[in-house]
């Protein structure tokens, strides 16, 4: 059968180059601790390598991720494997048995340069962004500091010339870690 042909289309199994967005159930603050945010990025590394997609920008947050690269097959097991491992991971040093963890994913096969070099200087300053920090060079979870050691200079100064303001990226997340501990408290 035909899918209707102006339909958006949600080929996630086929090669290219993706931008990835998913976020935990109710956009929770779950991944609270260094630790968790540790084993998130760990977790992601390794399933990026198994599947692999070549991880180019990665920004982590207690509640959602951003992540931007190049997929052999697509990311649909990708983000099924990441979300399934990290779940069962997170419940058990959470003591928190069958909760859920993450909602659903976004993704977006990029199919144009600016776009993705645009795309790429979004994920790497999402931590300024959402005000976690000041520099996104210095948030632990982020590829901005290891973009701006490891990436020819000249590549570095095109992608941070591209203007991230009035991209339509999906992104309605609150990453106050203050806000959610009281919050917590309050039950």
């Amino acid at each position: 059968m035909n899918s209707w042909p102006h339909a958006p289309s949600k080929r996630v199994d086929v090669p290219g180059t993706y931008m990835v967005t998913a976020s935990t159930y109710h956009k929770r603050l779950l991944f609270t601790s260094r630790g968790d945010m540790d084993m998130l990025q760990d977790s992601l590394f390794t399933a990026a390598e198994e599947f692999g997609f070549q991880l180019q920008a990665w920004a982590i947050f207690p509640n959602h991720y951003h992540i931007v690269g190049f997929a052999v097959d697509g990311v649909k097991e990708l983000t099924k494997a990441l979300h399934g491992r990290t779940s069962l991971e997170l419940n058990g040093l959470h003591a928190s048995r069958g909760r859920m963890v993450w909602y659903r994913s976004w993704d977006t096969l990029l199919t144009f340069e600016k776009s993705y070099l645009a795309r790429l200087h979004y994920v790497h300053q999402n931590p300024v962004r959402h005000k976690i920090a000041a520099r996104a060079e210095d948030y632990r979870w982020c590829s901005a500091k290891w973009f701006e050691d490891n990436s020819d200079r000249a590549f570095y100064r095109t992608v941070n010339s591209f203007p991230i303001d009035k991209l339509n990226v999906f992104d309605d997340f609150e990453v106050d870690w203050a806000d959610e501990s009281a919050r917590e408290k309050r039950g």
